[in-house]
């Protein structure tokens, strides 16, 4: 393992060098595919689960997949502060160059999930499952042998580290983001048990069957959000008076309203026995981890990455330091504070 520690110094003058306009790439074409008869690790079915997934470039490029975070999808990593940081022309994820592949997970997105109508009755998925729907579009319906890159941001990053310790020759390497190969605990998991159990508890939940949607959870979205995600430096510059703070707090909570609660649940308890940890030594690929210093729901303080990465044959640990312009758990959402190492690491250890 090697430990890239960089300085604030060293920070502000790579960010210098990368303040070129994001640059334009391909429109992304919208997918669906039909899963027949997909069995859940609980051993229950679905006689049809939908994956719906977005591609860029063209299927004669070098595969990449591109992994979301929790209750997001494909569509919100098509920003420009991430796809147009890597996909234009030039960039280190050149779609003239790869064949980029951005799938919405199970339970998100225009996946197959509770609100489509099962509600509460929906089977009860977990990450393996999400990371079993991925493998399959990949390799069945693209017919894809071994993808070039993974990366993932978040729960797509932990899904990174799964695909890599689960399905050790399906790709040359991985850079998982915001996460850690270890098993789910502390803060990150006490706080999700909070959200989980805020809607099980709200009255007007019904055991899934609400005609208004509960309120509890989007309170305790809100709360999780500010408590686990932005990064403190951020929050005091957006927020240096208790107006300020009061403004930004309406503002989160007024963008609650497009939740649904079944959905927002099943999203969060999925993580509950996320554990690739006893898989670490199996992973064949090149990995490049990236944390960000101010990360609430990874403290690198911890030491557990370094631990961890110590069991894989390949890998680079990227720690992004804190400042005023990161943003905590979400800072590597902004691709401009990693693309260099990125575009470094696949120079040296990616074929062309």
């Amino acid at each position: 393992m090697k430990l890239l520690a960089v300085t604030a110094l060293f920070i502000a003058t790579v960010l210098g060098s990368l303040q070129a306009m994001a640059a334009s790439y391909p429109e992304a074409v919208e997918h669906d595919w039909i899963i027949k008869d997909f069995k859940f690790h609980t051993g229950e079915t679905l006689p049809e689960l939908k994956i719906h997934y977005r591609t860029i470039g063209t299927p004669e490029g070098q595969p990449v997949l591109i992994l979301h975070g929790t209750a997001g999808s494909g569509a919100s990593m098509l920003t420009e502060n991430f796809a147009g940081e890597l996909f234009g022309e030039g960039q280190p994820l050149d779609a003239k160059k790869y064949f980029i592949i951005l799938p919405d997970a199970i339970g998100t997105g225009k996946s197959t999930k509770p609100s489509d109508g099962l509600r509460a009755k929906f089977p009860q998925y977990n990450y393996d499952d999400m990371v079993l729907a991925q493998y399959r579009l990949v390799t069945e319906k693209l017919g894809i042998k071994k993808l070039k890159i993974i990366v993932g941001h978040s729960m797509g990053g932990m899904h990174a580290w799964m695909w890599a310790s689960s399905y050790p020759d399906s790709t040359e390497a991985i850079v998982p983001m915001a996460s850690q190969p270890t098993e789910m605990s502390s803060r990150n998991w006490m706080m999700r048990r909070m959200i989980i159990d805020a809607v099980r508890n709200d009255p007007a939940w019904k055991n899934g069957d609400y005609t208004e949607q509960p309120q509890h959870f989007r309170m305790v979205n809100v709360y999780y959000g500010i408590a686990t995600n932005g990064g403190s430096l951020a929050y005091q510059a957006k927020a240096p008076t208790r107006g300020k703070a009061d403004s930004l707090l309406a503002d989160m909570l007024s963008k609650q309203t497009k939740l649904d609660a079944n959905d927002f649940m099943y999203q969060w308890a999925s993580s509950k026995d996320y554990n690739p940890s006893e898989k670490l030594s199996d992973i064949k690929a090149h990995v490049l981890a990236i944390n960000s210093a101010d990360d609430e729901r990874n403290p690198p303080e911890s030491g557990l990455m370094e631990q961890a990465l110590k069991k894989i044959p390949s890998a680079e640990y990227y720690l992004i330091p804190a400042s005023a312009q990161t943003s905590g758990h979400g800072t590597t959402a902004n691709a401009k504070f990693w693309k260099a190492s990125l575009s470094g690491f696949i120079k040296k250890n990616l074929k062309d």
